[in-house]
Protein backbone atom coordinates (compact mmCIF):
# COMPACT_ATOMS: atom_id res chain seq x y z
CA UNK A 1 0.00 0.00 0.00
CA UNK A 2 1.21 3.74 -0.69
CA UNK A 3 3.27 4.95 2.70
CA UNK A 4 1.02 8.17 3.12
CA UNK A 5 -2.22 5.91 2.61
CA UNK A 6 -4.07 6.46 6.01
CA UNK A 7 -5.75 3.54 7.36
CA UNK A 8 -8.98 3.84 8.76
CA UNK A 9 -10.18 1.13 11.66
CA UNK A 10 -13.71 1.17 12.76
CA UNK A 11 -14.42 0.04 16.37
CA UNK A 12 -18.02 -1.50 17.05
CA UNK A 13 -19.09 -1.54 21.18
CA UNK A 14 -21.32 -0.38 23.73
CA UNK A 15 -21.90 1.00 26.99
CA UNK A 16 -23.64 -2.28 27.95
CA UNK A 17 -21.11 -3.02 30.71
CA UNK A 18 -17.62 -0.79 30.98
CA UNK A 19 -15.51 -3.60 29.59
CA UNK A 20 -16.32 -2.84 25.37
CA UNK A 21 -15.56 0.87 25.67
CA UNK A 22 -12.49 0.34 27.97
CA UNK A 23 -11.06 -2.49 26.07
CA UNK A 24 -11.47 -0.97 22.33
CA UNK A 25 -9.86 2.89 23.59
CA UNK A 26 -6.55 0.71 24.86
CA UNK A 27 -6.64 -0.71 21.40
CA UNK A 28 -6.63 2.75 20.05
CA UNK A 29 -4.20 3.86 22.26
CA UNK A 30 -1.77 1.40 21.11
CA UNK A 31 -2.60 1.95 17.61
CA UNK A 32 -1.69 6.03 18.53
CA UNK A 33 1.43 5.08 20.01
CA UNK A 34 2.51 2.75 17.61
CA UNK A 35 1.17 4.62 13.74
CA UNK A 36 0.43 7.71 15.38
CA UNK A 37 -1.48 9.92 11.93
CA UNK A 38 -1.43 6.68 9.95
CA UNK A 39 -4.16 5.56 11.15
CA UNK A 40 -7.67 6.72 12.00
CA UNK A 41 -9.49 4.77 14.46
CA UNK A 42 -13.40 5.89 14.99
CA UNK A 43 -15.66 4.23 17.69
CA UNK A 44 -19.47 3.65 17.13
CA UNK A 45 -21.72 2.82 19.77
CA UNK A 46 -23.88 -0.03 17.72
CA UNK A 47 -27.36 0.23 20.20
CA UNK A 48 -27.27 4.33 20.86
CA UNK A 49 -26.64 5.23 17.40
CA UNK A 50 -28.00 3.24 15.28
CA UNK A 51 -29.99 0.38 16.49
CA UNK A 52 -34.42 0.55 16.56
CA UNK A 53 -36.22 1.49 19.58
CA UNK A 54 -36.10 0.10 22.26
CA UNK A 55 -32.51 -1.32 21.53
CA UNK A 56 -31.31 1.98 21.50
CA UNK A 57 -31.68 1.92 25.29
CA UNK A 58 -30.10 -0.55 26.37
CA UNK A 59 -26.96 1.35 27.41
CA UNK A 60 -29.34 2.87 29.66
CA UNK A 61 -30.96 0.07 30.79
CA UNK A 62 -27.87 -2.02 31.44
CA UNK A 63 -27.20 -1.39 35.03
CA UNK A 64 -30.73 -1.65 36.03
CA UNK A 65 -30.92 -5.40 34.46
CA UNK A 66 -27.56 -6.50 35.92
CA UNK A 67 -29.35 -5.56 39.51
CA UNK A 68 -30.78 -8.75 39.30
CA UNK A 69 -28.09 -11.31 38.78
CA UNK A 70 -29.86 -14.73 38.80
CA UNK A 71 -32.44 -13.43 36.16
CA UNK A 72 -29.66 -12.21 33.91
CA UNK A 73 -27.74 -15.80 34.40
CA UNK A 74 -30.80 -17.43 33.25
CA UNK A 75 -31.17 -15.43 30.09
CA UNK A 76 -27.72 -15.96 29.09
CA UNK A 77 -28.16 -19.67 29.90
CA UNK A 78 -30.98 -19.69 27.82
CA UNK A 79 -29.50 -17.60 24.63
CA UNK A 80 -25.82 -20.07 24.99
CA UNK A 81 -25.38 -22.38 22.79
CA UNK A 82 -26.54 -24.00 19.67
CA UNK A 83 -29.84 -21.56 20.04
CA UNK A 84 -27.49 -18.46 19.42
CA UNK A 85 -27.33 -19.14 16.05
CA UNK A 86 -31.26 -19.38 15.70
CA UNK A 87 -31.81 -16.06 18.10
CA UNK A 88 -29.29 -14.25 15.19
CA UNK A 89 -31.44 -15.58 12.31
CA UNK A 90 -34.84 -14.35 14.22
CA UNK A 91 -32.87 -10.73 15.42
CA UNK A 92 -31.77 -9.47 11.65
CA UNK A 93 -35.21 -8.96 10.08
CA UNK A 94 -35.58 -6.31 13.59
CA UNK A 95 -32.34 -4.79 12.46
CA UNK A 96 -31.67 -5.11 9.09
CA UNK A 97 -31.70 -1.67 8.35
CA UNK A 98 -30.48 -0.21 10.90
CA UNK A 99 -27.36 -2.21 9.86
CA UNK A 100 -27.14 -1.90 6.53
CA UNK A 101 -27.38 1.93 7.32
CA UNK A 102 -24.04 1.31 9.71
CA UNK A 103 -22.65 -0.11 6.89
CA UNK A 104 -23.45 2.20 4.46
CA UNK A 105 -22.30 5.34 6.84
CA UNK A 106 -19.21 3.46 8.18
CA UNK A 107 -17.07 3.17 6.03
CA UNK A 108 -13.62 1.85 7.01
CA UNK A 109 -10.25 -0.12 5.96
CA UNK A 110 -10.85 -3.04 9.33
CA UNK A 111 -14.13 -3.48 11.44
CA UNK A 112 -12.82 -4.15 15.03
CA UNK A 113 -16.16 -5.44 17.59
CA UNK A 114 -15.57 -5.51 20.73
CA UNK A 115 -19.33 -6.13 21.73
CA UNK A 116 -21.10 -9.87 20.79
CA UNK A 117 -24.19 -8.77 19.60
CA UNK A 118 -23.85 -7.25 16.50
CA UNK A 119 -21.63 -9.44 15.08
CA UNK A 120 -23.45 -11.86 12.90
CA UNK A 121 -25.90 -8.73 11.62
CA UNK A 122 -22.80 -6.98 10.47
CA UNK A 123 -21.49 -9.97 8.47
CA UNK A 124 -24.86 -10.67 7.39
CA UNK A 125 -25.16 -6.55 5.66
CA UNK A 126 -22.15 -6.48 4.09
CA UNK A 127 -22.09 -9.91 2.45
CA UNK A 128 -18.78 -11.24 0.47
CA UNK A 129 -17.64 -7.52 -0.39
CA UNK A 130 -16.14 -6.41 3.01
CA UNK A 131 -13.24 -5.17 4.54
CA UNK A 132 -11.76 -7.42 7.09
CA UNK A 133 -13.41 -8.12 10.41
CA UNK A 134 -12.20 -8.76 13.49
CA UNK A 135 -13.62 -9.70 16.84
CA UNK A 136 -12.20 -8.85 20.17
CA UNK A 137 -13.64 -11.52 22.89
CA UNK A 138 -13.54 -8.76 26.19
CA UNK A 139 -14.70 -11.65 28.06
CA UNK A 140 -12.24 -13.89 29.97
CA UNK A 141 -13.35 -17.79 29.95
CA UNK A 142 -17.49 -18.21 30.08
CA UNK A 143 -17.49 -16.26 26.61
CA UNK A 144 -21.62 -16.63 24.90
CA UNK A 145 -21.73 -18.22 21.61
CA UNK A 146 -22.90 -14.53 20.69
CA UNK A 147 -19.17 -13.29 20.08
CA UNK A 148 -18.39 -16.10 17.36
CA UNK A 149 -19.34 -16.26 13.89
CA UNK A 150 -17.66 -18.37 11.57
CA UNK A 151 -16.92 -15.78 9.20
CA UNK A 152 -14.89 -13.31 10.87
CA UNK A 153 -11.05 -13.13 9.99
CA UNK A 154 -9.65 -13.18 13.22
CA UNK A 155 -11.15 -14.06 16.70
CA UNK A 156 -9.03 -12.42 19.37
CA UNK A 157 -9.02 -14.12 22.83
CA UNK A 158 -7.78 -13.58 26.31
CA UNK A 159 -7.57 -17.32 27.53
CA UNK A 160 -7.31 -20.94 26.12
CA UNK A 161 -11.16 -21.51 27.57
CA UNK A 162 -12.00 -18.91 25.78
CA UNK A 163 -10.40 -20.23 22.33
CA UNK A 164 -11.97 -23.57 23.08
CA UNK A 165 -14.91 -21.63 23.05
CA UNK A 166 -14.28 -20.58 19.71
CA UNK A 167 -13.90 -23.50 17.99
CA UNK A 168 -17.07 -25.28 19.79
CA UNK A 169 -19.11 -22.19 18.03
CA UNK A 170 -17.56 -23.29 14.46
CA UNK A 171 -14.16 -20.58 13.72
CA UNK A 172 -11.79 -22.57 12.50
CA UNK A 173 -8.70 -23.01 14.62
CA UNK A 174 -6.14 -20.42 12.11
CA UNK A 175 -8.76 -17.57 12.92
CA UNK A 176 -8.30 -17.70 16.77
CA UNK A 177 -5.99 -15.92 18.27
CA UNK A 178 -4.67 -16.35 21.98
CA UNK A 179 -3.32 -12.91 23.01
CA UNK A 180 -4.98 -11.33 26.24
CA UNK A 181 -7.43 -8.96 27.43
CA UNK A 182 -6.48 -5.11 25.94
CA UNK A 183 -6.39 -2.47 28.99
CA UNK A 184 -5.27 1.23 29.02
CA UNK A 185 -1.19 1.50 28.50
CA UNK A 186 -1.64 3.05 32.08
CA UNK A 187 -2.24 -0.12 33.71
CA UNK A 188 0.90 -1.58 31.70
CA UNK A 189 3.57 -0.21 33.21
CA UNK A 190 6.36 -1.27 35.29
CA UNK A 191 5.17 -1.72 39.07
CA UNK A 192 7.89 0.61 40.09
CA UNK A 193 8.12 1.45 44.17
CA UNK A 194 4.86 0.65 46.52
CA UNK A 195 6.79 3.15 49.22
CA UNK A 196 7.14 6.11 46.55
CA UNK A 197 3.82 5.09 45.27
CA UNK A 198 2.04 5.86 48.72
CA UNK A 199 3.71 8.46 49.36
CA UNK A 200 2.46 9.96 46.38
CA UNK A 201 -1.45 9.05 47.44
CA UNK A 202 -0.84 9.45 51.04
CA UNK A 203 -1.14 5.82 52.41
CA UNK A 204 0.74 4.45 55.17
CA UNK A 205 4.01 2.78 54.97
CA UNK A 206 4.21 0.54 57.76
CA UNK A 207 1.41 -1.63 56.95
CA UNK A 208 -0.61 -3.36 54.25
CA UNK A 209 -2.79 -2.00 52.16
CA UNK A 210 -6.53 -3.59 51.19
CA UNK A 211 -8.36 -1.94 47.80
CA UNK A 212 -11.88 -2.83 47.81
CA UNK A 213 -13.79 -1.58 44.54
CA UNK A 214 -16.69 -2.48 43.27
CA UNK A 215 -16.70 -1.02 39.88
CA UNK A 216 -17.48 2.25 38.01
CA UNK A 217 -21.47 2.33 39.72
CA UNK A 218 -20.02 0.93 43.53
CA UNK A 219 -22.04 -1.94 42.74
CA UNK A 220 -22.00 -5.07 45.38
CA UNK A 221 -22.38 -5.08 49.11
CA UNK A 222 -19.51 -2.74 49.42
CA UNK A 223 -20.28 -0.93 52.49
CA UNK A 224 -20.38 -4.52 54.69
CA UNK A 225 -17.90 -5.75 53.01
CA UNK A 226 -15.92 -2.42 54.17
CA UNK A 227 -17.13 -2.97 58.02
CA UNK A 228 -16.34 -6.58 58.09
CA UNK A 229 -12.38 -5.83 57.04
CA UNK A 230 -11.99 -2.62 58.67
CA UNK A 231 -12.80 -4.65 62.11
CA UNK A 232 -10.46 -7.61 61.67
CA UNK A 233 -7.76 -7.56 64.15
CA UNK A 234 -5.18 -6.59 62.35
CA UNK A 235 -2.58 -3.75 61.43
CA UNK A 236 -3.72 -2.65 57.92
CA UNK A 237 -5.21 0.54 56.17
CA UNK A 238 -8.31 -0.07 53.94
CA UNK A 239 -8.75 2.36 50.54
CA UNK A 240 -12.40 1.66 49.49
CA UNK A 241 -13.59 3.42 46.12
CA UNK A 242 -17.45 3.86 45.75
CA UNK A 243 -17.26 4.80 41.71
CA UNK A 244 -20.03 6.96 40.88
CA UNK A 245 -21.74 5.56 44.09
CA UNK A 246 -21.75 9.10 45.77
CA UNK A 247 -24.66 8.31 48.31
CA UNK A 248 -22.00 5.36 49.28
CA UNK A 249 -19.19 7.42 49.05
CA UNK A 250 -20.95 10.21 51.48
CA UNK A 251 -21.92 7.50 53.93
CA UNK A 252 -19.12 6.15 54.31
CA UNK A 253 -16.61 9.32 54.65
CA UNK A 254 -19.52 9.82 57.89
CA UNK A 255 -18.09 6.52 59.72
CA UNK A 256 -15.67 6.40 62.09
CA UNK A 257 -12.92 3.45 61.01
CA UNK A 258 -10.83 1.78 63.30
CA UNK A 259 -8.57 1.35 60.83
CA UNK A 260 -6.93 4.10 58.66
CA UNK A 261 -9.24 4.54 55.89
CA UNK A 262 -9.43 6.50 52.50
CA UNK A 263 -12.65 6.57 50.79
CA UNK A 264 -12.81 7.85 47.37
CA UNK A 265 -14.93 8.50 44.35
CA UNK A 266 -14.72 7.91 41.04
CA UNK A 267 -11.08 7.52 40.37
CA UNK A 268 -8.30 7.82 38.39
CA UNK A 269 -5.78 6.87 39.85
CA UNK A 270 -6.48 3.18 39.45
CA UNK A 271 -3.23 2.21 37.91
CA UNK A 272 -1.06 3.84 40.66
CA UNK A 273 -3.48 2.12 43.07
CA UNK A 274 -3.53 -0.86 41.82
CA UNK A 275 0.50 -0.83 41.99
CA UNK A 276 0.70 0.48 45.75
CA UNK A 277 -1.64 -1.77 47.54
CA UNK A 278 -0.87 -5.25 48.92
CA UNK A 279 -4.47 -6.77 48.41
CA UNK A 280 -7.54 -6.07 46.01
CA UNK A 281 -10.88 -6.93 46.74
CA UNK A 282 -13.27 -6.85 44.00
CA UNK A 283 -16.17 -8.55 42.02
CA UNK A 284 -14.87 -10.65 39.12
CA UNK A 285 -14.91 -8.43 36.14
CA UNK A 286 -12.55 -9.33 33.36
CA UNK A 287 -11.20 -5.70 33.28
CA UNK A 288 -10.24 -5.61 36.92
CA UNK A 289 -8.78 -8.78 36.94
CA UNK A 290 -6.90 -8.31 34.18
CA UNK A 291 -5.74 -4.87 35.79
CA UNK A 292 -4.72 -6.41 38.71
CA UNK A 293 -2.70 -8.95 37.04
CA UNK A 294 -0.39 -6.68 35.18
CA UNK A 295 -0.01 -4.94 38.63
CA UNK A 296 1.33 -7.90 40.64
CA UNK A 297 -1.82 -7.51 42.75
CA UNK A 298 -3.30 -11.07 44.52
CA UNK A 299 -7.47 -10.85 45.05
CA UNK A 300 -10.22 -11.75 46.78
CA UNK A 301 -13.15 -12.14 44.50
CA UNK A 302 -16.28 -11.10 46.37
CA UNK A 303 -19.08 -11.42 43.60
CA UNK A 304 -19.33 -12.17 40.08
CA UNK A 305 -22.33 -11.48 37.38
CA UNK A 306 -23.90 -15.37 36.72
CA UNK A 307 -22.69 -16.12 33.04
CA UNK A 308 -19.84 -13.89 31.70
CA UNK A 309 -17.89 -13.91 34.72
CA UNK A 310 -18.78 -17.27 36.12
CA UNK A 311 -15.71 -18.86 35.06
CA UNK A 312 -13.52 -16.04 36.03
CA UNK A 313 -13.25 -17.32 39.58
CA UNK A 314 -11.79 -20.65 38.53
CA UNK A 315 -9.79 -19.07 36.41
CA UNK A 316 -8.24 -16.39 39.38
CA UNK A 317 -8.33 -19.32 41.93
CA UNK A 318 -6.61 -21.88 39.87
CA UNK A 319 -3.49 -19.53 38.80
CA UNK A 320 -2.87 -19.29 42.28
CA UNK A 321 -3.64 -15.14 42.13
CA UNK A 322 -7.17 -15.06 44.25
CA UNK A 323 -9.38 -16.86 46.55
CA UNK A 324 -13.36 -16.88 45.86
CA UNK A 325 -14.85 -15.54 48.80
CA UNK A 326 -18.42 -14.44 48.15
CA UNK A 327 -20.36 -12.11 51.28
CA UNK A 328 -19.18 -10.05 53.29
CA UNK A 329 -18.17 -12.34 55.86
CA UNK A 330 -16.40 -14.64 53.90
CA UNK A 331 -14.79 -12.00 52.37
CA UNK A 332 -13.00 -10.46 55.43
CA UNK A 333 -11.87 -13.53 56.53
CA UNK A 334 -10.34 -14.26 53.29
CA UNK A 335 -8.30 -10.64 53.70
CA UNK A 336 -6.88 -12.33 56.86
CA UNK A 337 -6.10 -14.88 55.57
CA UNK A 338 -4.07 -13.10 52.91
CA UNK A 339 -2.76 -10.70 55.43
CA UNK A 340 -1.73 -13.23 57.94
CA UNK A 341 0.31 -15.25 55.06
CA UNK A 342 3.57 -13.90 53.89
CA UNK A 343 4.60 -15.98 51.77
CA UNK A 344 1.63 -16.71 50.19
CA UNK A 345 1.08 -13.39 49.27
CA UNK A 346 4.40 -13.14 47.71
CA UNK A 347 3.89 -16.15 45.55
CA UNK A 348 0.48 -15.22 44.45
CA UNK A 349 2.02 -11.94 43.51
CA UNK A 350 4.78 -13.53 41.08
CA UNK A 351 2.45 -15.94 39.78
CA UNK A 352 -0.48 -12.55 38.45
CA UNK A 353 2.84 -11.20 36.57
CA UNK A 354 3.38 -15.23 35.06
CA UNK A 355 -0.03 -14.96 33.59
CA UNK A 356 -0.40 -11.26 32.82
CA UNK A 357 -0.24 -9.88 29.55
CA UNK A 358 0.49 -6.22 29.36
CA UNK A 359 1.31 -6.40 25.88
CA UNK A 360 -2.16 -7.64 24.74
CA UNK A 361 -3.31 -4.05 23.26
CA UNK A 362 -0.02 -3.55 21.51
CA UNK A 363 -0.50 -6.90 20.33
CA UNK A 364 -3.47 -6.27 19.24
CA UNK A 365 -3.03 -3.25 17.21
CA UNK A 366 -0.32 -4.68 15.39
CA UNK A 367 -3.17 -7.40 14.06
CA UNK A 368 -5.18 -5.13 13.28
CA UNK A 369 -2.57 -3.12 10.95
CA UNK A 370 -1.78 -6.03 8.93
CA UNK A 371 -5.08 -6.94 7.96
CA UNK A 372 -5.99 -3.40 7.45
CA UNK A 373 -2.85 -2.76 5.08
CA UNK A 374 -3.88 -6.11 3.35
CA UNK A 375 -7.39 -5.27 2.76
CA UNK A 376 -6.19 -2.09 1.01
CA UNK A 377 -3.85 -3.76 -0.81
CA UNK A 378 -6.36 -6.45 -1.76
CA UNK A 379 -8.56 -3.19 -3.57
CA UNK A 380 -5.81 -1.62 -5.23
CA UNK A 381 -4.76 -4.74 -6.53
Amino acid sequence: MPEDQQVKVLFLFSDTGGGHRSAAEAIIQALDKEYGASVEAHMVDVFKEYAPPPLDRMPDLYPDMVRYPQLWGLGYKLSDGPQAAFLDRAFWPYVRRATKRLVKEQVADCIVSVHPLFNAAFIRATGKERPPFLTVVTDLVTTHSFWYHPKVDLCIVATDQAAERALENGISREKIQVIGLPVAQQFCEPLGDPVALREELGWPNDRPVVLLVGGGEGMGPLEETARQISDLDLKMSLAVITGRNTNLKEKLESRNWPQPTFIYGFERRMPTMMRAASLLVTKAGPGTITEALNAGLPMVLYSHLPGQETGNIDYVVEAGVGLWAPGPRRTAEAVHWWLTNDDALDKAGRACQEIANPQAAEDIAHRIMEFARGGIEGRIA
